[in-house]
């Protein structure tokens, strides 16, 4: 099991710059390529990011690349998303996300992420 706990949210106004943490427990996440997943009000969840275990490799969903960077720290456990150039579109609940899928092919796919974590608000004022 891995407990996962994401922080960092906020209020951002459009242009600015927010940076998400997630911090594992319970488990070591170097065993677990990681993603950052978001849904917005009325819309399904949706891929942001995701990172393989070594951190060899990254992979962004189109519409934040360029503008959004995902990273971790396997010593300490930790996952990050470095938000810039927010829009207000980014508006969403931000959900870290651990899965044993190693194939990019299915890293952009929730259905195969095993842990969660509660989210994190992040609102973007125009």
């Amino acid at each position: 099991q891995v407990q996962l706990v994401e922080t960092g949210g906020g209020l951002v106004q459009a242009g600015g710059s927010l940076r998400l943490s997630c911090v594992g427990s319970g488990r070591t996440i170097s065993n677990y390529a990681m993603a950052w997943f978001r849904q917005a009000p009325g819309k399904e969840r949706e891929f942001v990011a995701a990172i393989t275990r070594s951190a060899i490799n990254t992979y962004y969903a189109e519409s934040v690349k360029g503008r959004f960077t995902i990273s971790r720290d396997n010593d300490k456990n930790m996952v990050y998303l470095q938000m810039d150039s927010v829009k207000p579109d980014d508006t969403a609940v931000y959900y870290c996300a651990a899965t044993t899928s190693y194939h990019s092919t299915y890293l952009p796919l929730s259905r195969r992420y095993d842990y969660w974590g509660q989210g994190t608000q992040v609102t973007v004022s125009s």
